[in-house]
Order: structure tokens, then C-alpha cells, then sequence
């Protein structure tokens, strides 16, 4: 092997993936380290030979089959050679893409399954291979209207997509961010072990697909450097005022625009006016306290995971967590083995799975693949999305004829259910007590599920205790539970949650006539059309909103990009007819959620033992998409016109 050649593919910008590339160590490397499934892919996409795929669709299984896909070795060393002859030599690979038709059989036999006609449009926007023109380049689309202004609020994940999409329809607008920098909740959440469920290749935009994760899962701090990456890149921090909360929004009727009042720093108030408003705040940045008596009581130092401070020592100390959720076992995990003694609290009870890459690094070999053999990444992000998203919807629908008094709600859901209890056994086999108190008695995935990273085997620590009799106050020393016993500790923190139900924050919303969004959902009873609008507030969109999120699976990311479609779809449609304002009617919204209360019949979340923070306090699920996540992409693509309102 040449020195030169190496040190040329070290000096490559992975943004360059053209061919050839030189034969190196690295690249060899990467052939025999990185995911054969998608090698596959990528030598189909670059040869279009599809005798290959022939070959190892009789070996490649699908998603959670047992016994797994075992491909043969003489098979996969075929396979990496001639993948190596194409990368590296002159014209060996094709400059044209395959066929839909030949990428639909690609996708199909890489995954062991069929992936049906009805998927590839989202596929071929999600995974990159066909990204929407910026929209004001498209021939005879109207302009915005001169003045037309938007006001988003947040600068986390959504509001950067929204900002992004509005700069590239020629939209003038603003984001509100109240934090000193974007992020939103990967900015926010700081504490020990904070990390991401979603496979961190598809927890991304998929206008902006990076090669650069270094976990299969990311911890907090690569979400957070990653969204950091995409302020420099598009330069979105111009259309940002930092330091800066939304308090109200009142629309002029008049007018039609909003009569934004922001609030600074300093407490200074002022009022903006848009045409327009992106609410983007998102659900999980509205922590709250336990409601036990006594808190300010305690003369220790008290935290929320959401506010962790990480100036405070924690080596050697006693400390009391409250709270068993996915928060608490990353951090529990993180922690026990620094702390002196380590009390947990449990309120309720969550499944737990095992995920072997959820504590994975990305190898070397892996990470040059998704830098710079073209289409890896990718390709990679299809295989990623296909098991961590729809994949999954079977798990959460009920079979008609189940036992409605079963633990669980169907095969596929039992199925997910003893492999949990599996683990719990495979764990707690010497530890009876704990097994017991770790296994919940509702179906897996009625509730957020919690990935194992060490939490299980942090509770077996001799210095950790799981209590589970109920807190009946805070003292001046620490807690005292139901049962009288008295804990007294250094550090408490509450991993407790956020006030997810209570949608619209401490934000005050008046539409027309100056009726009230509060008054009409009261704290916890959110209802919506699609997500995304509600009748009689003209030009005000939700992200995340009633009866949108992706609590069968991940993809917040794919949610969050097919909102913003939607919304600037709408505006679209304003400009193009020189309106001023649109509205869904009440009818629309009616029917849209009938027919979310008619498919949560058939949905996990309605099971007699399900309640999490996806019900609100009378139980109705207000938070849960009840279909499939190729069923909101496609409902998004642009609104239905009659179901709404122009004005």
C-alpha cells in the first residue's frame, strides 16, 4: 500500500465522495468492519448488479427474527471485493442512480422484507437520495407577499428546520429563543449519562445527514455539537433574538397578524407583529417539580435532571433520585458508581429493553464508511429507519382477538414482552426482590420504554437502594416515605418529568374575537387539526402539537420536517391567493378528531392498564399519532383546501 494514497483519503473532506477512491488500509478496513447490509446497497446502487441481490436475499432475515440473518462468509468476502475493484478503479462504477424500481428490490432484500410502494416516496426524501428543491427556485411558484412576516418560537430542532424552510421560501421571519444559545432541549439537559433513544443516524435532518456521530446512540453533548453544526452551516443565528421568551400572542382581527409580546432578559416587554406564527417550543421543556409537600423544607441541594447544575460535586455524597423514567435511568446508570450511597425512589414502574448499541462507539471502519463511500450514509440511514420507526407499529395495535385481560395486547406485543422479561431474568436472577419490583404489570410500549445502558445493573450496586413505598414528604435532612423510614441525604434530584399536557406553557394565546386557547383546552386537554392548527386561530401553528408524536417509534426528527413542510405549504397556498390568513374549519377539526378517538380504541395507549404522561389526567390520550409514520408524512405533504378557511 502506498503512503501517499493513504494520507490522500485522510486529507479528503467527507463532503467529497467521489470516485475513486485510493486503496488504503482505512478503506480496507472499512469494507470489513462496516454493516454488510448496507455494503450490499452500496455496491447494487454503484453497479447495478443485481445478481448479488439475488444471492443474499436467500440469507438476509427480517428485522427481530430468530433465529437472525447469517450470511455466508464466502459470500460476504465476495460481496467486499468486488465492492473494493468498483471504489477504487476508473470507471468501474456507473454515474447514474438505479431505477426506482431496482431501488425498491435494493431496500426490500436489505432488509428481508417487502417494502411496500406506498413508503418510497418518504424514503426517498428521509433517507436523501431525493431532497425537495429550496422552494423559492421553483419555476411560477408565487413569491411571499412584500412584509409577510413569520415569528417562530424556539431554536430547537424544529424551530432550526422551520427558520431553514422559511430562508429557503424567500419567508421574512423571526425565531424567539429564550435560552443564550439554540438546541432547546439538548442545550437544556445537561445531567450525567443524557443521551437520545433513536439511533443517532437517523436522529438527524435529512437535508443534513452527518457522518460524524461517535456513538449508535447519541449522548446529549453530540445532539447538542450536532444541531450547533447545522446553526454555522446555514447560518440561521442572523434571524435569531436570544434571551428572549414569548409571553402572549393576541390576533388583530383587523389586521389580521399577531400581536406578539417577547419578553427580554431583563424583563423588558415589547410587542411584535407577524403575519404569522410557528410555535416550536416543543413538549419537553416545561420540567416540573413532584407534588410532595415540604420541598423548600430541604437544606441539601435540591436539582431537576432538566436543570442539572454540573459545578455541584457529587463523588462520595448521599443522594436521592425521584424517579424511575427513561431521565432517571441514564442518569442513575451514569452516577452510581461515583456517589456514596444512592437512593432511588420508584413511583411507577417502566419496561426496560436491551439494545446491545446503545452504549456503542462507532468503529473507525464504520466512520470512513459513512464519510466517504458515496451512498453508505445513506443507505445506512434506511436500514436504521426501517427498525427503529414503522417496523414497530405492530407492537402498540391491538388484535381484536387477544385477551383484553392479557399484560398484553397482541402476538407481536407478547413477543416484545418476553424479551423484556427475558432480560429483567438474565439480570436480577440473583436478586428476586428487585425482579419483583421491576417488573411492570401493563404492555410494553403502553407507556415510554427505557434502554438499557447500565441502569439494571446500577441498581445491584451494593451502595444503591430502590425504594418503592411512596414519599409522603421532603424534610429539612432529606425524605421520609409513607412507611415512616427517614432518609437523609446530601443531594436530591427530581427526575420527574415535564408538564407535557399543559401544551401551551405559561404562553397566553388569544385568537379571533379574543377567545381563549387556555379557556378552550383548559390545562390538559390539547385538541388540534392534524397536530398542527386549531379553528378560530387563523396563521398559528403548532409543532408537536395534540395527537402528533411518534410514541410508537423513533422520529421526531422525520415529525418535526413534515410539520414544517406542512406549515410552509399553507403559507404557500395564503400567498398564492393573496390572502391574509387560514384557518381550519370546525368541521375539519371535528371529524380529525373522531377519527383519532376511533383508531385509539384499536391503539395500546386505551389499554385498561396503560397511563403515562401520553394521557392527560382523564385519561384521554392526547399526545400519541395513532397510525403509522408514513401516514403523517403523507398527510402533510400540503393541506386539503376544503378544510380550511381563507381570509
Amino acid at each position: 500500500m502506498v503512503e501517499h494514497a493513504e494520507a490522500a483519503v485522510i486529507a479528503r473532506d467527507w463532503h467529497d465522495r467521489s470516485l475513486p477512491l485510493p486503496d488504503s488500509d482505512e478503506l480496507r478496513e472499512a469494507l470489513d468492519s462496516a454493516n454488510i447490509h448496507t455494503l450490499l446497497m452500496v455496491y447494487v446502487h454503484l453497479t447495478h448488479d443485481a445478481v448479488m441481490l439475488d444471492i443474499f436475499g436467500n440469507y438476509i432475515k427480517p428485522p427481530f427474527a430468530v433465529p437472525g440473518t447469517e450470511i455466508p462468509d464466502e459470500y460476504a468476502q465476495e460481496l467486499r471485493s468486488k465492492l473494493l475493484h468498483v471504489l477504487t478503479t476508473p470507471g468501474a462504477a456507473r454515474e447514474d442512480d438505479p431505477s426506482e424500481q431496482l431501488m425498491q428490490r435494493m431496500m426490500s432484500v436489505g432488509v428481508g422484507e417487502e417494502v411496500a410502494d406506498e413508503f418510497l416516496p418518504l424514503l426517498f426524501d428521509q433517507i436523501g437520495f431525493k431532497l425537495p428543491k429550496p422552494r423559492k427556485e421553483i419555476e411560477g411558484r408565487t413569491p411571499p407577499q412584500a412584509g409577510f412576516k413569520v415569528l417562530v418560537i424556539g431554536a430547537g430542532m424544529t424551530g432550526l428546520a422551520a427558520s431553514l424552510k422559511l430562508e429557503e421560501a424567500g419567508y421574512e421571519h423571526i425565531v424567539i429563543e429564550k435560552n443564550p444559545e439554540v438546541g432547546g432541549t439538548w442545550y437544556e439537559n445537561r445531567y450525567p449519562g443524557v443521551g437520545v433513544d433513536t439511533p443517532s443516524h437517523f436522529y438527524s435532518y435529512s437535508f443534513e445527514i452527518t457522518p460524524e456521530w461517535t456513538h449508535y446512540h447519541p449522548k446529549g453533548v453530540d445532539m447538542q455539537k450536532y444541531l450547533l453544526h447545522v446553526a454555522d452551516k446555514y447560518d440561521l443565528r442572523r434571524n435569531i433574538r436570544f434571551n428572549t421568551e414569548v409571553v402572549a400572542l393576541r390576533y388583530d382581527d383587523a389586521e389580521a397578524v399577531w400581536n406578539v409580546t417577547v419578553r427580554g432578559k431583563d424583563g423588558t416587554e415589547e410587542v411584535i407583529r407577524a403575519n404569522a406564527v410557528i410555535n416550536a417550543h416543543g413538549p419537553v421543556n416545561r420540567w416540573k417539580w413532584p407534588d410532595i409537600p415540604g420541598r423548600e423544607d430541604f437544606q441539601g441541594k435540591m436539582m431537576h435532571t432538566a436543570t442539572w447544575d454540573p459545578s455541584v460535586r457529587i463523588e462520595g455524597k448521599r443522594v436521592g433520585i425521584i424517579g424511575t423514567g427513561a431521565s432517571a435511568a441514564q442518569l442513575i446508570g451514569a452516577i452510581a458508581d461515583q456517589v456514596g450511597d444512592l437512593t432511588v425512589f420508584m413511583r411507577t414502574r417502566y419496561w426496560t429493553i436491551y439494545n446491545p448499541e446503545i452504549n456503542h462507539e462507532v468503529s473507525p471502519g464504520m466512520k470512513f464508511a459513512l464519510r466517504y463511500i458515496p451512498h453508505f450514509r445513506e443507505w445506512f440511514r434506511f436500514r436504521v429507519y426501517w427498525f427503529a420507526a414503522d417496523g414497530l407499529y405492530g407492537n402498540v395495535v391491538k388484535d381484536p382477538e387477544w385477551p383484553v385481560d392479557s399484560p398484553s395486547v397482541s402476538a407481536a406485543n407478547e413477543g416484545a414482552r418476553q424479551w423484556a422479561l427475558a432480560h429483567l431474568e438474565a439480570k436480577f436472577h440473583d436478586r428476586p426482590d428487585l425482579k419483583e419490583k421491576m417488573t411492570p404489570d401493563f404492555p410494553i410500549f403502553s407507556k415510554r420504554i427505557i434502554l438499557d445502558a447500565g441502569w439494571l445493573d446500577a441498581l445491584k450496586q451494593p451502595n444503591v437502594t430502590l425504594e418503592d413505598g411512596g414519599i409522603e414528604c421532603f424534610t429539612p435532612k432529606g425524605i421520609r416515605t409513607k412507611d415512616g423510614k427517614e432518609y437523609e441525604f446530601d443531594i436530591i434530584v427530581c427526575a420527574t418529568g415535564f408538564d407535557v399536557a399543559n401544551m401551551m406553557g405559561k404562553l397566553e394565546i388569544h385568537g379571533k374575537g379574543g377567545r381563549s386557547l387556555r379557556d378552550e383546552w383548559g390545562q390538559d386537554d390539547p385538541r388540534s387539526y392534524l397536530g398542527v392548527t386549531v379553528p378560530g386561530y387563523p396563521n398559528y401553528f403548532m409543532t408537536v402539537g395534540p395527537n402528533s408524536a411518534p410514541n410508537h417509534a423513533a422520529g421526531q426528527n422525520l415529525i418535526s420536517e413534515a410539520q414544517v413542510n406542512y406549515i410552509v405549504e399553507c403559507l404557500d397556498w395564503i400567498n398564492a391567493s393573496g390572502a391574509r390568513a387560514v384557518e381550519p374549519t370546525q368541521q375539519a377539526f371535528e371529524q380529525w378528531n373522531r377519527a383519532v378517538e376511533d383508531q385509539m380504541k384499536s391503539m395500546i395507549w386505551t389499554h385498561p392498564k396503560a397511563s403515562s404522561y401520553y394521557n392527560n389526567s382523564k385519561g384521554r390520550v392526547f399526545l400519541s399519532w395513532p397510525w403509522r409514520l408514513v401516514d403523517l408524512w403523507n398527510q402533510t405533504r400540503g393541506p386539503v383546501k376544503e378544510n380550511f378557511e381563507l381570509h
